[in-house]
């Protein structure tokens, strides 16, 4: 197939990316390489793709119209994948705009592409950061998330609304994954792993929010990439069950799915820090601060209809995750 995948020089993008070609699919990769976090690490991310004859670049933003709409005009892709966002919790409470530019309006670019391109499946990611104020565990995606508690979650919100809203106007199929705490190589400096490590190894304190009292279920790169794929691969369909006397969030009568995607067992944050510190050697001192504006205690994934429906199961122990990102940082940084 020919798919476009936006954010390909972003952690989740650029393995996505890697797994499609590897399969045969031929890829347009649309990234801005913004710097909200090291551009050269997102270089190269994307250096890895570009060698390979089935990768097509496009260096635009998603919030870009007149860009996106020639992208889509030029190559006809058959499905997209969404993962271009502006990410973060903690950010957005500094910089709001820059996720209404990116993950709505940007987002509205996509919809409008995919309405007007015959698009045969759209795939986009949504986030665990919806459930907010919800603390019924694990997390459903039957319950209704109507609390958010960070401007990022709220963008994701409308991700999903707006993806029902053209399903079901337009009759394109799409698939929403909440993500729920991505780890592994090649991952995020503005994520927890990445932070820990390079602070530990250069000897200075970690901070551990909410005085480590957190859960959370942290899911391995490869193990996303497979649920993604196996999303995309299974074109929406209205579901033939659904009532609106009793609606149900995760589907419609509309070609629209959302679905959990995350490993199912929640670690505490304090053992994380204890594998990581065998896997690197060093012990940690801690900064222990309270609860973040915007964050949440606790994740946990209930990906029930996920593997019911396209056979998703995760497999990788934060064990092996820490070890092989460990492994990849030290190669990486040379440290």
């Amino acid at each position: 197939m020919k798919i476009l995948v936006t954010g390909t020089a972003g952690f989740i993008g650029s393995a996505l990316a890697t797994k499609l070609l590897n399969r045969g699919d031929h890829v347009i990769g649309i990234d801005n390489l913004n710097d909200y976090y090291d551009p050269s690490l997102k270089l190269a991310r994307l250096e890895k793709l570009t060698a390979q004859s089935n990768f097509t670049e496009a260096r635009i933003s998603i919030e870009d119209k007149a860009a996106m709409d020639a992208v889509f005009r030029e190559h006809k892709p058959d499905r997209v994948v969404n993962l271009a966002a502006q990410a973060g919790v903690r950010y957005s409470l500094e910089n709001p705009y820059a996720y209404v530019d990116s993950n709505v309006y940007g987002f509205l670019n996509i919809l409008e592409n995919c309405r007007h391109c015959g698009i045969e499946h759209l795939v986009y990611a949504s986030t665990s950061s919806v459930y907010g104020a919800h603390t019924n565990m694990p997390f459903s995606i039957h319950d209704h998330v109507d609390h958010p508690v960070s401007l990022y979650a709220a963008t994701k919100k409308s991700n999903e609304l707006m993806a029902h809203t053209y399903a079901h106007l337009f009759d394109i199929p799409t698939t929403g994954l909440r993500f729920f705490t991505v780890y592994g190589p090649w991952g995020r400096p503005d994520m927890a792993l990445f932070m820990f490590t390079r602070k530990m190894l250069a000897g200075e304190p970690i901070d551990v929010f909410n005085h480590g009292n957190h859960k959370r279920d942290f899911t391995y790169i490869d193990d996303i990439v497979e649920g993604v794929v196996r999303a995309l691969d299974k074109v929406a369909e209205p579901d033939p069950h659904w009532q609106s006397d009793a609606p149900d969030s995760a589907t419609s009568s509309a070609p629209y799915r959302l679905y959990n995607i995350g490993n199912s067992e929640p670690v505490n944050l304090m053992h994380y820090i204890e594998v990581l510190e065998k896997c690197l050697g060093v012990k940690a001192e801690y900064n222990l601060l309270p609860l973040q504006p915007g964050d949440v205690p606790d994740t946990y994934a209930d990906v029930t209809d996920l593997v019911k429906d396209v056979g998703y199961r995760p497999s990788t122990s934060v064990e092996e995750g820490i070890s092989a990102f460990v492994d990849w940082y030290r190669g990486y940084y040379k440290v």
